[in-house]
């Protein structure tokens, strides 16, 4: 076994045992997302109360993974990475299990919260990944956990749907409570211990100044198509928002060890990656809206493909699959073309299915195609945006700076809500009396501005530096004749 950076590299079997354990564990986070949209509908009903109420068991898992993140990131800087890491576990399982026992709104509304925390796993396990695979496989690791972000949205659609139809809406979540003591076993068992804490303190000022700003921020972006764009409470709270986070920003700058280095993140290369994830992460989140919605749409509509939520799901799963396929010829480029090219690849592929969608929206395959090709985009641009990140900032930050990534890709997502439930309000048509629509015209135009984002994203994404090889394997290479370091702890 050998070390970098004082970290053990895994070798053999137990490499590959750590790497599946990490990919399928944030996997498993990642489902979170979509876990209640196949029944979203049905709530009200369901826990007795109204559509605005339960709009926050998808609001509150989103609000929670975002501020959860960096989070997330700065203690496993701190205290290490794996304890961290069965924390998020035991907070899956346990929100599982409360969401599971529960048929009011309150209870599950505090599950959800729970399970969207749960997902600070995901950074960490990049940078976990990253340290403890072997310099052949680490462009892959990292592709392949970077990945799940986008690929458990995707597929879990399709898994919810199927679980749900037919069956009590409480076998979702004793679903998601045996992924939960899967992916916790899986953590406690195929992670190796190692000492890769580093001196320091929490900010947990800076961390509570950052969940004000961000959850007022996100949740006015959230809901303002519902409260109205003009209203009080909406330009409240997103104006509330934007001041508490300047705020933030200054306190930040002024504390010896802040939540979030920002003049670290303010440096070329991760700022550019960070905006890019921004605008990746919303080309990501229209298709995941735009596509099922036009699929369902009703026939009468003239444009509409008459699919079920199941059938939906089902022409959607292949393109969570094509980002886990397309994962290694992320790794591939950003070893020949560096991680900034690929990126920039990533979101032109991104605008190219986009610009697919909005010519070819006649028949559910032809959407199957053009998700396809968004997907594609996806994957090679979410591998290499931790890449970036990674070789840009010191050891002792990485797991936080991956987290501050996730974020933005968080942001774009949350944006991209908002932007294409204004899109689809805009332009309606009356299918009958009192009930309206949005027009052919409002999802062409969805895909276009998506196609735009995607675009905008790749521009900036060029801005930045290119990096040929992965910093870490050259580092690993000069290490490799250092004297081994005893990282394991019994």
């Amino acid at each position: 076994m050998s070390t970098t950076a004082g970290v053990p590299t895994l070798h053999g079997k137990k490499a590959i045992f750590a790497i599946v354990a990490l990919g399928f564990s944030s996997l498993s986070a990642a489902l979170m997302q979509s876990l209640v949209i196949p029944i979203q509908a049905e709530l009200p009903e369901l826990l007795g109360t109204t559509a605005s109420n339960t709009s926050w068991v998808v609001t509150a898992t989103l609000l929670a993974a975002g501020v959860t993140m960096p989070v997330a990131g700065r203690l496993a800087d701190l205290i290490g990475k794996k304890p961290v890491m069965v924390a998020s576990g035991v907070l899956l399982l346990v929100g599982s299990v409360v969401v599971a026992l529960s048929d009011t709104v309150g209870p599950v509304i505090v599950g959800r919260v729970l399970q969207g925390a749960a997902m600070g796993y995901i950074p960490i396990a990049i940078a976990m990944v990253r340290e403890i695979a072997p310099a052949h496989l680490r462009n892959q690791a990292v592709a392949g956990v970077s990945a799940t972000l986008g690929v458990g949205g995707a597929i879990g659609l399709p898994l919810a749907a199927w679980i749900a139809q037919g069956s009590d809406w409480h076998l979702l979540f004793w679903v998601s409570a045996g992924l939960a003591a899967a992916m916790l076993a899986l953590t406690i068992t195929a992670i190796p211990h190692v000492r890769d804490a580093h001196e320091g303190r929490m900010d947990w000022a800076g961390a509570a100044g950052l969940a004000v700003g961000l959850v007022s921020l996100l949740v006015g972006i959230s809901k303002g198509n519902d409260w109205g764009w003009t209203e009080a409470s909406t330009l409240g709270m997103i104006g509330g928002g934007i001041v508490v986070l300047l705020a933030w920003g200054v306190f930040e700058l002024r504390t010896p060890q802040p939540l979030v280095d920002l003049r670290t993140t303010a440096r070329r290369p991760v700022l550019v990656t960070n905006v890019g994830a921004v605008l990746i992460g919303f080309g990501m989140m229209a298709q995941s809206i735009v596509v099922p919605r036009l699929l369902e749409m009703p026939a009468a509509t003239g444009y509409g493909l008459d699919q079920t939520i199941l059938q939906a799901g089902l022409w959607m799963a292949p393109a969570g699959l094509m980002m886990l396929v397309f994962s290694p010829l992320s790794a591939t480029l950003i070893t020949r073309w560096g991680a900034r090219n690929t990126l920039a690849l990533g979101a032109a592929v991104l605008a190219t299915g986009y610009a697919i969608a909005s010519q070819l929206m006649d028949a559910p395959w032809q959407l199957m195609v053009a998700s396809l090709v968004c997907s594609t985009g996806v994957a090679i641009g979410y591998a290499a945006m931790p890449t970036i990140v990674m070789n840009n900032v010191p050891e002792h930050e990485a797991a936080s700076a991956v987290g501050v990534n996730s974020l933005m890709r968080s942001m774009g997502t949350t944006i991209a809500g908002a932007v294409m439930a204004v899109i689809l309000t805009s332009s309606t048509m009356e299918l009958a009396p009192g009930v309206a629509v949005p027009t052919e015209g409002a999802f062409t135009l969805c895909f276009v501005v998506g196609a735009v984002a995607a675009l905008v994203g790749a521009g900036v994404v060029l801005l930045g530096p290119n990096q040929r090889a992965d910093a870490a394997t050259s580092l690993a290479k000069q290490q490799a004749d250092a004297p081994e370091e005893p990282a394991l702890t019994r």
